[in-house]
């Protein structure tokens, strides 16, 4: 049985326009099994209550395991990952606008990014496939576009959407068919599936 754990990211509430709220219903109207939890205190988020959620959520999954992660949920995975935190790996992973480790600091959120991320860890996270999508002038990754930042120097299967900024509802991404997309067919690809279309 397959099973989808969507997490969200700092100061998220999981607002009806969003994207990922958008995602969880969409799959749930094809009969999908969804966990979408709101993570303890976003807007003062701590390591141990995400990583304690986390741990819960993905034992509630099927064996088939199907993890999207948005903004700090990314660093929350790999501080996962990296922790020993992860029971078994993922079976797909996708990675949605990352935030850079000088942002993270700005917010002191630091103690999410205990390292610079290693491909090997990433890899090992997830059996099948890891996927990057973010923009190419995301204010969370001011440095370099993730697919630049995190994606070449790790070997993702990484696309640069233009002009997306952090892919949030001010961002215009509400409705994302091209999520919904990746997550029923992982060959599915983002670039060409604006959102809303």
């Amino acid at each position: 049985m397959r099973g989808f754990l969507l997490l969200h990211g700092y100061g998220n509430h999981r607002p009806r326009g969003h994207w990922q709220r958008w995602l969880a219903g969409q799959l749930r109207h094809r009969g999908e099994r969804v966990r979408y939890p709101q993570l303890p205190d976003p807007d003062d988020p701590q390591p141990a209550a995400w990583l304690d959620v986390l741990d819960a959520e993905l034992d509630e999954l099927g064996n088939e395991r199907v993890v999207v992660c948005h903004s700090l949920a990314c660093s929350l995975w790999y501080l996962a990952a990296c922790t020993g935190r992860l029971s078994r790996p993922a079976d797909r992973l996708l990675l949605v606008a990352p935030a850079s480790p000088s942002v993270l600091s700005e917010l002191g959120l630091a103690r999410f990014a205990p390292e610079l991320w290693k491909a090997n860890v990433l890899a090992a996270s997830a059996r099948s496939s890891v996927r990057l999508v973010a923009s190419d002038n995301d204010p969370t990754c001011p440095e370099a576009p993730a697919a630049e930042l995190y994606g070449r120097p790790l070997g993702l299967d990484a696309e640069t959407l233009p002009g997306a900024g952090h892919l949030t509802t001010a961002d215009g991404y509400g409705p994302w068919p091209a999520a919904l997309g990746w997550c029923l067919n992982p060959a599915a690809r983002f670039a060409s599936g604006a959102p809303g279309s």
